[in-house]
């Protein structure tokens, strides 16, 4: 299979995997069968980001008692927005058909979830 058809064959995987994790396990289940190298690289790209978001999360959780709020409403705000820039710069490499790692940690979430997908 060549790379143009490969896409389009995984592109709809690879999509469905950026909708919240549980869109991410069902993606995982949908590319078992043909193992689409292109769904399987935005299915890991997608954990990695769902991971970073419910990490930041139960971070923020354990700091409610912060005497100052505004510094830790920043500093929290600033990781979300990370978050968010990174999920709409994959999501948007899954919508035109491309393989963008993340910036920084990208190629760690190649590797930590390479048996996963």
């Amino acid at each position: 299979m060549n790379t143009s058809e490969e896409i389009s064959a995984g592109k709809s995987n690879a999509i469905v995997a950026y909708f919240t994790i549980i869109g991410c396990v069902i993606a995982m289940f949908m590319n078992n069968d043909s193992k689409n190298s292109f769904a399987s690289f935005h299915i890991k790209q997608a954990l990695g980001i769902h991971i970073i978001y419910f990490a930041t999360m139960a971070i923020a959780n354990g700091f409610n008692d912060v005497e100052s709020e505004f510094i830790f409403l920043s500093i929290f705000s600033s990781f979300l927005l990370f978050n968010f820039i990174l999920w709409g710069y994959s999501f948007i490499s899954a919508l035109q058909g491309k393989k963008n790692l993340l910036p920084f940690v990208g190629e760690y979430f190649q590797k930590w979830f390479d048996k996963l997908a």
